[in-house]
């Protein structure tokens, strides 16, 4: 009789060592952190996002956000998913100042939203992303075409071409490669087959 309550209360003993380090796991998780509104994944809390969401291009936009998704951090957010962490910024183009936001994943830029109330132009470049059936990141230019007259026209430097996806209204396919030839110069088809698809610009 004697050794069973010497074993009871090692047992209650053992268990309460137990229940107090657990205590203090839990509250050493309870630290105070400052956090950016702008950097925060608002979607992480949605109740549909809790086990993940897979995002994807299409012809009517990319992940959740449609030509109707307000152009806004928050919206951005919650139509993509809690993988990415949104930031904004300005840049210019064609001498124009214009607003941009960014989905910024592994420290890259994996997503890039331009609007005006709405959001009317989204450039992916995140190779994690689902694509449509034959555009694939990675894939030579000869995938999708085979030649650039009709359908491709210079990019935003030497290094890149900008072509519209064939039967698409809403999606355009930007090539990487080598040229040595001037900014505004198509590169050769015969040199264009070589070159691999880096980016989709969806757009309304």
């Amino acid at each position: 009789m004697k050794a069973l309550s010497c074993a009871l209360l090692a047992s209650v003993v053992l268990l309460s060592g137990c229940a107090g380090s657990s205590h203090q796991a839990d509250t050493s998780n309870n630290s105070v952190h400052w956090w950016n509104p702008l950097s925060y994944s608002w979607s992480s809390a949605l109740p549909w996002n809790w086990f993940g969401a897979s995002v994807a291009v299409s012809e009517e936009g990319v992940g959740k956000i449609t030509r109707s998704t307000p152009f806004n951090a928050e919206a951005i957010s919650e139509g993509i998913g809690s993988d990415y962490r949104i930031r904004q910024g300005m840049g210019t183009r064609n001498g124009q100042i214009e607003s941009y936001i960014q989905a910024m994943k592994d420290q890259q830029v994996a997503m890039t939203f331009y609007g005006d109330g709405t959001v009317n132009k989204i450039s992916v470049s995140d190779t994690q992303i689902g694509t449509p059936k034959g555009i694939a990141f990675g894939a030579p230019f000869s995938a999708l075409f085979q030649k650039a007259y009709g359908n491709c026209q210079p990019g935003r430097d030497s290094q890149h071409v900008q072509c519209k996806v064939p039967n698409s209204q809403h999606l355009e396919v930007i090539y990487q490669g080598e040229f040595s030839g001037p900014s505004g110069i198509m590169p050769a088809d015969a040199t264009l087959k070589q070159w691999t698809l880096s980016e989709i610009v969806w757009h309304a």
